[in-house]
């Protein structure tokens, strides 16, 4: 951190103790709206405060159900941010992560302002989805985009908190996805006092790690070297998720294209049709057709350093799998075939080389530890420490879909083992769940857990999440529901009941 970032953060935190020397109780501000455009802190300029009443239509969206402070900032250069101050605050804060390259202020917790939740989002300081625009050669935006922002937007927002109802919040969490799941692990590493609870879900945690894979997959799907056609197709998908389930889907008791535990199937590639000649069609596999699916599945290794853990079976055909991610059927952008060429060679031009003209096709990957080791050191939150996270009482929750094509559940489980060697109690403040049948979103099975509510719980009330209880929705409906234990338990069917129903599936141990 440089010499600003540092008297930044002592700044803020007097200006923060001297806020909460203020307690004139919760549950109402005591500083109208409008002032608080006028305040003076170090870094940080509010340039729009508007009072929303219960009625108004500030967005075209529908009447707000309570009133509530808009705030709109920028923190620094240009870490802009949103924070909204409920008129019936209930003493907890709550902000969100980005996904992607973030590039808008990202605060998918508005809907808690009628819960009476303090809210707040942050673009990361930059407002291009383009890496090529705002990384390159440039360093603050590199650290900001890290975790950098998160970590400043926080503190920030809980002094404005304290300001505007003159006292802190009683309790603050963070809620991220993908690269906000990233996020949430870099806050219990690098700034455990910034949140008291933290849910990290399908975590980018390994950033340079995953977009090496990305590459390496990207060289073997696009023979030509120039992005162009791609080793597999549509029709190869399905046949392949057939098989896969033909051997494997009945395993765990209930035929669902569901697997409920992917390191159970045994499924060999060399049992696929095998195309004759080595003649490309749609009912069969040529020789670099299985050579891209071992390097889907398979470890990346280099220089005998495993740099990722390969991908799991399943949600090959599921919509929002493999296409868009891995094999797409039409390209996502104008320039990339697939996601995963995109934010692989992306974050490897911008991120790591800054070099717009590095050419995937190329790149040896026996150079990744040493050319990745200064983009590791602010994108990764791979950290097996948690000690101070553990000593100021902090828990996180981290989920991860089984049928996840951009983030592996096998690299989760192989962090999780490893972080629970620095501390066998790991599972008393931190705890993985693996969700079966969920993609990075969706997927066929159920991925809808109120992730807030149960470490909000585990954190206020001391309540354990031992079971919690997924869903899936369909057209707003839920149509399943199953329960999720704590790495490394499962849920397993108990042979009788409705394998629809929560109440059918018992843990096991």
């Amino acid at each position: 951190m440089n010499n600003t970032n540092c008297l930044f953060s002592i700044a803020l935190i007097l200006l923060f103790m001297t806020s909460a020397s203020l307690s004139h109780g919760q549950g109402a501000s005591c500083k109208p709206c409008e002032q608080m455009k006028a305040l003076d802190l170090p870094e940080v300029n509010i340039h729009t405060a508007t009072q929303i009443n219960a009625g108004d239509d500030p967005d075209g969206k529908g009447p707000a159900k309570k009133a509530y402070c808009k705030l709109l900032g920028v923190i620094g250069r240009e870490i802009n941010f949103e924070l909204i101050l409920p008129a019936d605050f209930n003493g907890r804060f709550a902000m969100s992560g980005g996904g992607g390259f973030v590039g808008v202020v990202s605060n998918s917790l508005r809907s808690l302002t009628d819960e009476g939740y303090a809210n707040a989002g942050t673009d990361v300081g930059h407002t291009k989805h383009d890496p090529s625009i705002w990384a390159v050669d440039n360093m603050e935006r590199q650290l900001n985009f890290g975790h950098l922002a998160i970590h400043r937007t926080a503190v920030v927002c809980k002094n404005l908190i304290a300001r505007f109802y003159c006292s802190p919040p009683s309790y603050s969490y963070f809620v991220g996805a993908s690269r906000g799941g990233g996020q949430a692990m870099m806050e219990a590493q690098r700034y455990p006092e910034d949140f008291d609870g933290i849910v990290a879900g399908a975590p980018a945690f390994n950033w340079t790690g995953f977009s090496a894979k990305l590459v390496q997959i990207a060289q073997k799907l696009y023979r030509d070297g120039k992005l162009g056609a791609q080793v597999l197709g549509k029709d190869h998908l399905a046949l392949l998720q057939s098989r896969i389930m033909q051997q494997c889907d009945a395993l765990d008791g209930v035929r669902d294209t569901i697997l409920n535990d992917p390191n159970a199937c045994r499924f060999d590639l060399a049992s696929l049709p095998v195309c004759e000649g080595n003649a490309a069609g749609p009912a069969c596999f040529t020789g670099a057709q299985i050579e891209v699916l071992r390097t889907i599945y398979e470890p990346l290794v280099a220089n005998g350093k495993k740099i990722h853990a390969g991908f799991p079976l399943g949600g090959e055909n599921e919509p929002g799998g493999w296409d868009p991610w891995i094999a797409a059927s039409k390209p996502p952008t104008a320039a990339y075939p697939s996601l995963h060429s995109y934010f692989g060679i992306e974050t490897f031009k911008y991120l790591i080389f800054n070099d717009k003209d590095w050419d995937y096709a190329t790149y040896d990957l026996a150079n990744l530890a040493k050319d990745t080791r200064y983009a590791a050191a602010y994108l990764n939150a791979d950290s097996k420490d948690y000690s101070a996270f553990k000593k100021r009482g902090g828990k996180m929750l981290i989920w991860q879909g089984w049928a996840d094509p951009v983030i592996s559940a096998l690299d989760i489980i192989e962090y999780y083992k490893e972080a629970e060697k620095v501390d066998p109690e790991l599972n008393k403040y931190v705890r993985l769940y693996l969700m079966p049948g969920v993609l990075h979103g969706g997927g066929q099975g159920p991925d809808k857990v109120n992730w807030l509510r149960a470490v909000q719980d585990w954190v206020e009330k001391g309540i354990v999440p031992d079971r919690l209880t997924a869903s899936k929705l369909v057209e707003g409906k839920t149509t399943m529901t199953r329960p999720v234990f704590p790495y490394p338990n499962k849920a397993i069917f108990d042979g009788k009941g409705d394998p629809m129903k929560e109440a059918s599936f018992n843990p096991e141990r």
